[in-house]
Formats: C-alpha cells, structure tokens, sequence
C-alpha cells in the first residue's frame, strides 16, 4: 500500500467524500445512509457499499446512535441448501449494512431437526447477540418459542408470518408477479401458468395473487388448470409436470424453478421463446443451471439488507417501529427468455 493511499485511509471519511466519488450531491449521500426516501436503488447501493469499503461513520444525533451492536442472522439450512447463491449474497448484503451502522454480523445456520424440536439457536441461548435477523421463512411455533424465551429484538427479512406481530422485510411479490404477468399480456399472451405450490410459503401465495390480479384486470379467464406446483415442502424442489396443454408463457414463483420449466419445455422438444415464454423471480441463480437469459422480477437486496438492520437498530436505541410489513421495491428485467 502507497504512503498516500495510507493517509488518505488515515484521514476520518466525510459524506463530501462519498459524493465526490460518485458524482452526487452531500444530500443524496446523506438521504441514502439514513435510509430516507428519494435515492434510486442503484445509487442507494453504490453509496452504501462505497461508505463500508471507506470506513465512513455516521455523525452521532444521539448517544445510542455511537454504539456498536452484535446482531445475529439465523437461517434454516433448508434454504442455505437450495437457495445458497441467493441467502450468502443476502448475508453480505447485511454485513455491508450493518459495517455502515457501526455494528457487526454473525450467522447460525438452524438444522431442520432442531427447528422442528423447537432448539433454540446458540446465539440466542449463549447471549451473543444484541438483536436477531430471522432470514428465510420458519416455522411459526419455533418464532414464537423464541419471543417466548428471549427479549431479544427480532426483525424478519424475506418472509412474514400473519400470526406474528413483528417486523418483517420483504420484497414486493404481490406487485413483482403483477408487472410480469403484464408485461407477458401486454406482449400479447393469454394463456399464462403459474408455477409455484400454493401454500408452501407466503411469498408464493402473494406472487399468484398478483398474477391472478393482472388476469382479472385484462380480462383473461383464471384457471386452475393453469397452476402448477414446484415442490413439496418448503424448499424439496420436484420435477415439473407440464400440462398436456401447452401454455403461451409461465410465471415462475423464483429463478431456480424457472429453470427447471425450462428444462421441462426443452424435453417436449419446444424453444424458448420461440415457443413458449418463461420468467422468473428474485435475479438470482446457481451458475449453470439455465443456458438461457431469464427475464425475471430482481429484489432489491441491498434495500432489503438495510431496513432489516435499521429496524434492528431502531429497537435498540428504543425507538418504536410499526411491527408490520417493511415492502422494498425491485424492478423488471427483460431478457432472453421471454422476449
């Protein structure tokens, strides 16, 4: 490392610094680590990832805000499994949020065993932790074992549970599975699937609403025929089992099955898009497993990571949240498959 590169690290990093780099005003900056409207996502990102690599730290409004906090990520093993490009991306995400509020990251992955025994994590049970992001939906019974046993603040990223009033991050499937679902009718498609098992997760639930709303509102009939379950369980992926009446285009509750359609159209000998149109959901995909582009709703995970840690904070400093759902934006991205 050079001697300047040495003192410029030296040298206590201001929001001035931030924004030179990036070509933005100190008010951007400043709206974008505060978590404050008006920062597009891209931006928001940049500022946030740029602030950690920096070193930055946030002037103090209030004594708490100086404090430097543990707050641990739990996540069933179940997920790390089977959504592992997905879940470690989201931790880093996390990590870089948290290395900005001037606190710290520690993950425990939570054996299907032990959830369903009702174990509590050893982040929890050794008091390691000075509030816990619950990461990946879990059993109701195991959450509420939790608040039961310990006061520990608890916020839910990427999932939320009715029974439960409690903060929960996530992103937008309701409005996510609608914009696809438009973009496929607006390209002139009618005979549209759903794939997804309806009632293994909460996220698979919202996105067939917001798919059977775009139906509704275009004047397409909804058929049950037309839905067509991934799994079993919450994660145990199965073989898709393609109607024997082929549809125009399929709406994919995430990447991973998104690709396993694809593979199934493949085998029919169909092209796609040719032939038939497919998207997913999330942005996200083990390398290797689709040879085609997917176009796909993206989630917005550097948004998502940030309002997780900042509800963490919040509690903490004492500062009371609306235990409800905490909805982040993602955005449409066209590519090969169903253009």
């Amino acid at each position: 490392m050079g001697e300047r590169q040495r003192n410029s690290m030296a040298k206590k990093v201001k929001m001035a610094d931030i924004a030179e780099r990036l070509g933005v005003s100190v008010v951007t900056v400043s709206k974008a680590l505060s978590g404050q409207k008006g920062v597009g996502d891209e931006m928001k990102t940049k500022i946030i990832r740029l602030a950690s690599e920096l070193g930055y730290e946030r002037p103090c409004d209030r004594p708490d805000d100086a404090k430097s906090y543990n707050i641990g990520v739990i996540v069933p093993e179940g997920y790390i499994a089977k959504y592992e490009t997905f879940y470690w991306e989201l931790y880093q995400e996390l990590n870089t949020a948290a290395a900005v509020k001037n606190s710290f990251m520690l993950i425990e992955i939570i054996a299907a065993q032990d959830e369903n025994v009702g174990v509590p994590p050893k982040l929890l049970k050794e008091n390691k932790v000075d509030a816990l992001i619950v990461m990946g939906t879990m059993k109701t019974e195991y959450l509420k074992m939790m608040q039961a046993h310990y006061s520990t603040p608890m916020v839910f990223l990427d999932f939320y549970d009715s029974e439960i009033k409690e903060d929960s991050v996530i992103s937008n499937s309701f409005y996510g599975a609608y914009t696809v679902t438009n973009y496929l009718l607006e390209g002139g498609c009618e005979k549209i699937a759903y794939v997804g098992t309806l009632m293994a997760t909460k996220s698979i639930n919202d996105r067939w609403l917001g798919y059977v709303k775009a139906l509704v509102e275009a004047g397409v009939p909804y058929r049950d025929d037309m839905v067509i379950p991934d799994r079993e369980g919450r994660v145990n992926f199965e073989e898709i089992k393609l109607p024997e009446e082929m549809p125009e285009a399929f709406v994919c509750n995430n990447d991973m099955t998104a690709s396993k359609v694809i593979e199934a159209i493949k085998k029919r000998g169909l092209r796609v898009p040719e032939d038939v149109k497919v998207t997913g959901f999330d942005d996200f995909i083990h390398p290797g497993l689709c040879d085609v582009p997917l176009t796909t709703y993206s989630v917005n995970m550097a948004g998502m990571a940030e309002s997780a840690v900042r509800n963490c904070i919040r509690k903490l400093n004492g500062i009371e949240t609306n235990r409800g759902l905490h909805l982040i934006e993602g955005k449409l991205i066209i590519r090969e498959s169903a253009k």
